[in-house]
């Protein structure tokens, strides 16, 4: 429905080519910004609402006092892989969970798999590669999250959250205090409810407009032969400039797989070729520019050279096993 109107605003209203560049970068500036609002509003009002019914101090509690081994994190990760959003979207999720009270390692462990792995691109997986890489792809994809949760965990990083989302914490923990103190229905609730997730998605629009236009311009108009001069097996440097070379890119995981098909039919390292697919999808330039209202650039930089050299390391595993 979304990409039925964005395909009408671009090509039958502005009269722009849909085989152009520019049209192409258009239309997915369109679709990413309203399927991102939307997204981010109702996923507000919902965490909104499990606030207001579950106190954030139950759930911390559960989490002090039951030792759950590391479980965690398996079960975010495997969140992360079942939900079919690529890293922009699934921004919203985090700061939901953020708002929520999950811990932030934990909720790294989403927000690191949630791109990398969902159930379309395993079926495209599957088909143009065949079982044994999909298992590689998907079990690789599930422990890069809970490793990367739980290092990051283990940081200890709550300080280096932006005064934006700590402020939306002890608005939420305010909130469900009182409504829980004076039993308040829930109709009463809703629109206090609708109001601060209306909030957040205003806080963030800048962000989601200049992160999605990044990636609208990578979408239209980078060439996708122009990565393959750098990728070659006989570069031993090739999987880390794969990487780096795909961070400004921003696509989900479905949409590369056509890509990494053509990489590997070229005599590219499967590895390489994996290395670039995570990279693209879970450490794109568009993700750092949304998650700046949500973190500082300290924490920005220690998520991503974290997942960087889990990726890296990923690749060379890859081509040595593959």
């Amino acid at each position: 429905m979304i990409q039925d109107f964005a395909d009408w605003l671009v090509y039958a209203i502005m009269g722009l080519d849909a085989q152009s560049h520019l049209g192409a970068a258009v239309n997915f500036f369109f679709y990413d910004t309203i399927k991102i609002l939307i997204l981010l509003f109702a996923i507000s009002v919902l965490m909104g609402i499990i606030n207001a019914y579950f106190p954030i101090d139950r759930l911390r509690n559960y989490l002090a006092t039951h030792k759950l081994f590391g479980l965690q994190y398996f079960f975010a990760a495997l969140f992360g892989a079942i939900t079919p959003f690529c890293s922009c979207s699934s921004i919203p999720l985090f700061i939901g969970f953020v708002k929520g009270g999950i811990p932030l390692g934990v909720t790294f462990a989403f927000l690191i798999t949630s791109p990398l792995v969902n159930e379309v691109a395993v079926a495209m997986f599957m088909g143009t590669f065949g079982l044994r890489i999909t298992l590689v792809y998907v079990i690789s994809g599930i422990l890069l999250g809970v490793i990367g949760g739980f290092v990051l965990g283990r940081f200890k990083l709550e300080a280096y959250l932006s005064d934006w989302v700590k402020q939306i914490q002890q608005n939420a923990n305010a909130e469900a205090g009182e409504w829980e103190s004076e039993r308040t229905p829930f109709m009463k609730r809703l629109p206090v409810i609708m109001k601060d997730a209306w909030g957040i998605v205003r806080g963030v629009l800048l962000y989601i407009l200049i992160g999605i236009a990044i990636g609208a311009f990578m979408h239209g108009f980078v060439p996708e032969g122009f990565f393959e001069q750098y990728m070659s097996k006989d570069n031993w440097f090739a999987v880390p400039l794969s990487v780096l070379l795909a961070v400004p890119m921003y696509a989900n995981a479905a949409g590369i797989v056509p890509v990494i098909d053509v990489f590997v039919s070229k005599g590219i390292p499967i590895g390489t070729a994996l290395a670039f697919m995570m990279a693209v999808v879970g450490l794109s330039l568009p993700e750092a520019t949304l998650l700046k209202k949500v973190m500082t650039w300290r924490l920005i930089g220690i998520f991503f050279g974290v997942i960087t050299l889990f990726i890296i390391i990923s690749g060379y595993l890859f081509n040595a096993i593959l």
